[in-house]
């Protein structure tokens, strides 16, 4: 959209600035009355209108040339045009662009208008002359709007007055180093009022925005540019005393507003450089007015949260331009990593370092210290600024904390509930910033407490109590819980609440749906009666509580007289007597209503930690106020923090990337041959990109590892993790009620775990904090324990917490740590894992079981399928991509569980089955779908998703035939040993699907052939290579015995019958894994049959002798059982035949009906139909069939 400002030049010289609030596409300038503006065409699209666009460094006047330089977020355009000469030019902070139009249309009936035209999304802020401009210009040009010469003349004079007043001497009544007190009851008549007279002309100019910025913040500002501490410097608290003293309420506010405005302002939109000085200057002077309590009372209750964006002043903006941030003096070594593995990731070793890398990545690393020292003195102001808020001693009219902690819940509230809406949601770059300064002011006031009382908790122990969860004290707005609704949770466990920590449920409160649907009208009556009782009436404030001194007999002192009365009152303020409870009723008081004594409670009442239960200690934890901003850190983080430490890896990605094609380059360079310059000097070209890029983004990102990556940074995450996990701990063991728990603890848990482990390295290793080892297996019991609990209903968070076991069990560390839980523990989770796939999400869990056998199967200790190694992978980091760690302990639990356990065996192979017979099925009917595209010729195109999930159906097939070998490998008795019930099914059921599977990929110019040779993108891990050593390794376990000449020979003649006996069994599946290929048929051409077959002898790498001779022997084995076989079978008449089947031997017969089939086909029936295949009567029993003798 174009908008057009609603004045106009027409002669002269003038100037306007334009802030870039987002760097998108737009185009700023001037325009006449006569340009018309639509969706195509905007600002310097039309004839008479002229734009400057710093997206695409271009003017635009109907034509578009380049022009300027790019603008940046945070940077200030300013827009000139010399109505007297006829051109228009630009400045980009400060600095002249140059002329961009000369010759402009002037004239009769030709005016200019300030212009703009925005994408979608974008904002900007226009400065026509309301507040001094940032970069004025000194040669003639003004502002649209005239700025207040008078008031501002006026207001300097004022000021000046009220500094030589304030700065006399102590034997002519000085008043530096006195409070208010000293003032009211020793203060010299004459000064007071003379400061009084003083204040009656400055006030009213102090309301305005002009004068606020240009005159008070520049005061005060030089007050401390001196440097040293802020408390060094009592003249702006004895100010700010003086304004609340002698300035209407309403002045007062409204100033102190627009002082923090042009504050924030200041702060987030001046350059970075190398110093910080600007930044640090700013936070300054927010601290000293900070400091002043009632000046800080008032922010917090109405500016800090509900006008101003506050959480800017902890942001630290990163430069987009390293050059004007100073980044090249303060880091003049640039230095990347340039020695990387096969799998692209950066190499750890620097044994083979040349003496020259090292020497630049030490200094690369001096700069980057330097950077850190200086950034650290900005996170230290913004901390102090927080440790401020976080005050609970200003007692008069509420402690800072409580306020703070109510703001900060509604804004937390205002993020949670307003996911879509950006214009309302906090940016999550400044949310990582603010919570970071949080958690180390939070534990400051934590360790203070903790001084002070011994027996509390020491912020290193830090948890949350459950009893926040359902006591109905902590708003969670409509953040889900575990157990589901928090409705629904208190309807269904409103008897363990009463029972268990004596929380009563209102009846009336159970027919809302939810805590919204409560009457509004009665909490509001409540708390208007709160508030009367907790701060002075207006007429109480204003009238004279104290007797007034003759010589404030002035009607020009009312404001001081009014300061003396409520100082006095506020003194007096009653407390709200504690009454008894007799019910405590589950509902969530309004957050702006909340008192010190609803939070942390008083006489017998608990406040926030009402409802204990048994389970927990008796011992204080901290302040509850502290336990609740606590709590919001754990949301904070949940909402947008982790997602941002996730998206700024990409530059440390960006630099490996650049670092490759420039070692890459340079390899090139090396190898061209001398006569072909052309080619050579490309190549420098692209070095000498290559290297400018590096440099850049090497600084960039040497301010994102300080900033966001540092050492700090990780302790911070680190000790949110352990809060985390304690908190989970502790709400676990108070049973049933652990379903209050929201859903984000367990989901920062995970995702800590995950930024520590993937975001922080390689500049950070994890290995080396504190209790490492013990947090990692605390984490792993945690997803070990309630991956499958029935106390956590939500799908989502099941499925993440299946997710990250399943990367947990994918890395040595995280997997001996699962190894390391209670032995109960790791039982209770196998079994879990063992339980049926129907009805469930089974693709992770056959993933975790697949991750513990990864190492042990038959060809089975790759990292990358072979023919995938030439490839780079898209990230070498992924779970499926790290080196096979299997698990013996576990798989040992898996054995004994399967072994011991008679019915679970049964149903989960079963269901496995069902599954591969799935999984494989949708493969093969998929394959054919992209065959049959792939041969038309008028659409040669096969969808990518189809693609995907094709791949996806092969690899679970995969996945479950090597669970399949696991299972064999660990209890061949399941399959083998017919005492078992269903040992015969499961083996009948097992050879099929082999049998199916080998038939589908083993014949010859087959379909899997065809569409594998296609190698289309998407379908790379579709190879004959990983489906058929998983077969080979389950055929070989099964017929192992025999081929070993073991002692367990009738469990392998059984195992060899089965397979035999299969109709779809084909001796050329089994030749084919060796390579041996059928004779030459008639019609054959000889290039066909020279192709080359696949062969496990191929894989030397991959399979081992030993396994390749056992596949020999197998081979051998079957050759000469078939033939026997096939020398002993009898022709069998078609009436012996089963009537399903038609592939085995009639075996059994069914009660009471008579009817007939074999053994295979009821048995599978019967898993899930009782009926009679024929009559449909109700089956009772199962006989042996005994045909009966001819005669």
């Amino acid at each position: 959209g174009s908008i057009r400002a609603t004045t106009c030049v027409y002669k002269g010289k003038w100037i306007y600035e334009v802030l870039i609030s987002s760097q998108g596409l737009m185009q700023i300038g001037w325009c006449t009355l006569n340009c018309r503006f639509n969706q195509e065409e905007g600002v310097g699209d039309t004839p008479d209108s002229y734009a400057y666009d710093g997206n695409r460094v271009r003017k635009w006047n109907v034509t578009t040339t380049n022009y300027g330089k790019s603008w940046a977020a945070g940077d200030i355009v300013s827009c000139l045009i010399d109505l007297d000469e006829g051109n228009i030019s630009f400045c980009l902070n400060g600095v002249s662009l140059g002329t961009a139009f000369d010759n402009i249309s002037r004239g009769s009936g030709m005016a200019y208008f300030p212009a703009i035209s925005l994408s979608f999304k974008e904002s900007v802020a226009f400065n026509f002359g309301s507040r001094p401009l940032r970069y004025p210009l000194k040669n003639g040009y003004q502002p649209l709007q005239d700025k207040p010469a008078t008031d501002l003349m006026k207001a300097h004079k004022l000021l000046g007055y009220l500094n030589n007043v304030i700065k006399m001497d102590v034997s002519e009544g000085k008043l530096v180093e006195r409070d208010s007190s000293t003032w009211q009851l020793q203060g010299e008549p004459t000064i007071l009022i003379t400061l009084a007279h003083i204040f009656n002309n400055f006030s009213p100019l102090m309301c305005k925005v002009y004068l606020v910025e240009d005159v008070l913040m520049s005061f005060l500002l030089g007050i401390l540019k001196g440097g040293g501490a802020v408390e060094a410097h009592p003249l702006i608290q004895q100010l700010l005393d003086l304004m609340w003293l002698l300035m209407e309420d309403y002045e007062v506010h409204e100033c102190l507003k627009q002082l923090l405005m042009s504050l924030l302002r200041a702060y987030r939109f001046s350059p970075i450089v190398p110093d910080l000085g600007l930044q640090i200057h700013y936070l300054r002077l927010t601290i000293a007015i900070l400091k002043h309590e009632k000046s800080r009372k008032y922010l917090l209750n109405n500016v800090l949260f509900d006008v101003l964006r506050s959480v800017v002043f902890f942001y630290i903006k990163s430069p987009l331009r390293v050059e004007e941030a100073g980044l090249q003096e303060l880091i003049p070594t640039t230095w990347w990593p340039n020695r990387f593995n096969k799998e692209g990731k950066e190499s750890k070793e620097v044994k083979n370092e040349s003496s020259e890398e090292r020497l630049r990545r030490r200094a690369y690393e001096r700069g980057c210290q330097r950077l850190k020292k200086r950034i650290e003195v900005v996170e230290e102001l913004q901390v102090q600024i927080l440790k401020l808020l976080l005050n609970n001693r200003d007692h008069g009219g509420g402690a800072s904390r409580y306020i703070f902690l109510n703001k900060f819940r509604k804004f937390l509230q205002e993020n949670a509930s307003n996911r879509g809406n950006l214009t309302v949601l906090c940016p999550p770059e400044y949310m990582v910033c603010f919570l970071h300064r949080l958690i180390a002011a939070l534990r400051h006031s934590w360790d203070e407490h903790k001084m002070k009382n011994v027996s509390a908790l020491h912020s290193e122990d830090a948890y949350v109590p459950p009893q926040l969860f359902y006591n109905g004290k902590v708003d969670y707005f409509d953040l889900q819980r575990l157990g589901g609704l928090l409705s629904h949770l208190k309807k269904t466990l409103k008897d363990d609440l009463a029972s268990k920590v004596n929380i009563l449920i209102d009846p009336a409160e159970l027919q809302a749906v939810t805590m919204d649907d409560l009457d509004e009208d009665e909490e509001s009556a409540v708390s208007t009666a709160q508030v009367s009782l907790t701060r002075p009436t207006a007429a109480l404030a204003i009238g004279g509580a104290l007797a007034r001194p003759s010589w404030l007999s002035s009607p020009t002192l009312g404001r001081a007289n009014r300061f003396l009365s409520t100082a006095a009152v506020s003194l007096m303020t009653p407390r709200r007597s504690p009454g008894s409870i007799e019910k405590v009723k589950v509902r969530t008081l309004n957050m702006e209503q909340r008192t010190e004594e609803d939070i942390e409670g008083s006489h017998g009442n608990e406040g926030l930690l009402l409802g204990k239960p048994t389970e927990e200690p008796d011992q204080p934890i901290t302040k509850n106020s502290l336990l609740e901003i606590l709590d919001g850190i754990v949301m904070m983080y949940n909402l947008s923090v982790h997602q941002q430490l996730g998206k700024m890896v990409g530059v440390s990605d960006d630099v490996n990337e650049y670092a490759m094609a420039l070692k890459d380059t340079e390899e090139k360079i090396g190898r061209c041959p001398e006569r072909r310059r052309d080619i050579c000097e490309e190549l420098l070209k692209s070095q000498k990109v290559f290297s400018e890029k590096l440099n850049h983004l090497s600084r960039r990102l040497a301010w994102i590892n300080v900033t966001i990556y540092s050492k700090e940074k990780m302790q911070d995450i680190y000790w949110l993790l352990r809060v985390c996990i304690r908190t989970i701990e502790h709400g676990d063991r108070i049973g049933s009620l652990f379903a209050f728990m929201p859903e984000f603890y367990l989901s920062v848990a995970m995702n800590s775990y995950s930024a520590l482990k993937n975001y922080f390295s390689p500049v950070n290793s994890m290995e080396e904090l504190p209790g490492y080892e013990d947090t990692l297996t605390r984490l792993a019991a945690i997803l070990a324990k309630h991956f499958a609990d029935p106390r956590i209903v939500g799908t989502d968070i099941r499925d993440s917490l299946m997710q990250a076991l399943a990367s947990y069990v994918c890395y040595p560390h995280s997997l001996r740590a699962v190894e390391r839980i209670p032995e109960d523990q790791r039982i209770s989770m196998m079994r879990n894992l063992l339980a049926p796939y129907e009805q469930r999400p089974w693709a992770q869990t056959n993933w975790i079981l697949v991750r513990l056998w990864r190492g042990c199967g038959f060809g089975y200790r790759y990292t990358r399928l072979p023919h995938l190694l030439k490839t780079k992978p898209e990230d070498a980091n992924l779970p499926s991509l790290q080196k096979p760690c299997p698990s013996t302990l576990l798989q040992r639990h898996m054995a004994d569980l399967l072994r011991s356990d008679q019915e679970m065996a049964p149903s989960f192979l079963n269901s496995v089955l069902n599954q591969l017979n799935w999984a494989f099925s949708e493969f093969i009917g998929m394959i054919q779908e992209i065959q049959q595209a792939a041969e038309r010729l008028e659409r040669n195109f096969v969808d990518s998703r189809q693609l995907k999930v094709c791949a996806t159906c092969f690899d679970l097939s995969v996945s479950l035939l090597r669970v399949l070998e696991m299972t064999v490998t660990l209890a061949p008795e399941i399959f083998l040993d017919w005492n078992r019930p269903s040992s015969e099914l499961l083996l009948r059921r097992l050879a099929q699907l082999l049998n199916q599977v080998l038939n589908r990929v083993t014949a010859e110019r087959n379909l899997f052939d065809r569409v594998v040779n296609l190698r289309l993108p998407g379908l790379e891990s579709v190879d004959h290579y990983p489906i058929l050593v998983a077969v080979t390794g389950i055929l070989v376990k099964l017929l192992g015995p025999l081929i070993c000449l073991s002692v367990c020979l009738s469990r392998a003649e059984r195992a060899t019958a089965v397979l035999l006996a299969d109709p779809c069994f084909q001796l050329r599946s089994i030749q084919y894994l060796l390579g041996h290929t059928e004779p030459l048929v008639l019609g054959m051409t000889s290039s066909s049959a020279d192709k080359k077959h696949f062969s496990l002898q191929s894989y030397t790498d991959y399979i081992s002798q030993v396994e390749l001779a056992k596949v020999e022997q197998m081979l051998g084995h079957l050759s000469e059982e078939s033939k026997q076989a096939a020398a002993a079978t009898l022709p069998t008449s078609e009436e012996d035949l089963c009537p399903i089947c038609y592939a085995h031997p009639i075996s059994a017969v069914f009660k009471p009906c008579s009817h007939k089939s074999c053994k295979a086909c009821i048995n599978q029936h019967l898993m899930n139909n009782k009926d009679c295949f024929f009559c449909k009567a109700t089956i009772t029993g199962v006989d042996d069939y005994i045909k009966p003798a001819t005669s």
